[in-house]
């Protein structure tokens, strides 16, 4: 299975496993998770959501070939990739990521939507959307400014290059860094400590700390997936989409 899930002890884990494609993640595996946080959800046992990866990758973000053969089927706010997102927005119950290795594209963009965050010391993150002729998904180009700053997020939303764990932790994307063969064990001791705590009193918790921008990032993840979808086919996507598949540097330059 591409996606392991696993419920003890109060906690339902979320494990990318497709490590023969860097955890790429297929439209199978977001309609997995999908339905696997809207099992938790309703799941009365289940008290808090840990999504992982392997120890020497988180994901690699959307497998392309996949993601381009489904880019014209239907319409876009239709697709699991937003099934699994609104799922994750929307989560009553804590939510906690430990990420080791690279997490390109949504595998960062899904962390603005989790509550906890941790790092190994090997993590890297990009939000490369820009250099795929592509915006922002899923109200990053709001939310990720507000965690980190807009000087930051413009740097890392215009860019799309990578940026180390400690770089993230410094600008509050992540919680703690850790070393890498401590990264799970100390992320599942902390949803631990959460399964000993009142259920009602965490979700009222983090009920009222999201509540006042809830509608906002409903509204905003809509509004960019009107855009993102819309700019899959433009021909800026299909360039860089091709020179990837052609292992080759896209030209970008001749797009105004």
């Amino acid at each position: 299975m591409d996606i392991l899930t696993n419920r003890r002890d109060g906690i339902l884990a979320i494990e990318f496993n497709r490590p023969a494609k860097k955890n790429s993640i297929t439209a199978a595996m977001y309609q997995m998770m999908a339905d696997a946080l809207k099992d938790g959800e309703q799941d009365n046992g289940v008290r808090v959501i840990l999504f992982c990866g392997k120890p020497d990758i988180f994901t690699a973000g959307n497998d392309l070939e996949d993601f381009m053969n489904t880019s014209t089927q239907g319409d876009f706010s239709d697709r699991p990739v937003v099934h699994f997102m609104r799922q994750l927005s929307s989560a009553s119950k804590p939510v906690i990521a430990a990420v080791a290795g690279a997490a390109i594209g949504i595998g960062t963009t899904m962390l603005l939507h989790c509550d906890i965050n941790y790092a190994a010391d090997n993590a890297k993150f990009s939000m490369p959307f820009a250099q795929l002729g592509l915006c922002p998904e899923f109200a990053s180009s709001m939310l990720l400014q507000q965690v980190v700053g807009f000087p930051r997020a413009a740097e890392k939303l215009l860019l799309g290059e990578p940026f180390s764990a400690q770089e993230a932790y410094e600008m509050g994307l992540i919680n703690k860094v850790l070393p890498a063969n401590e990264l799970l064990g100390y992320a599942r001791a902390q949803a631990e400590k959460l399964t000993r705590l009142p259920a009602s009193s965490l979700r009222r918790t983090k009920n009222l700390m999201k509540a006042a921008q809830a509608e906002i990032v409903k509204e905003k993840m809509m509004e960019e997936n009107k855009y993102f979808g819309a700019m899959l086919l433009s021909p800026e996507a299909k360039e860089a989409f091709s020179a990837f598949f052609e292992k080759r540097k896209p030209d970008l330059t001749k797009f105004k």
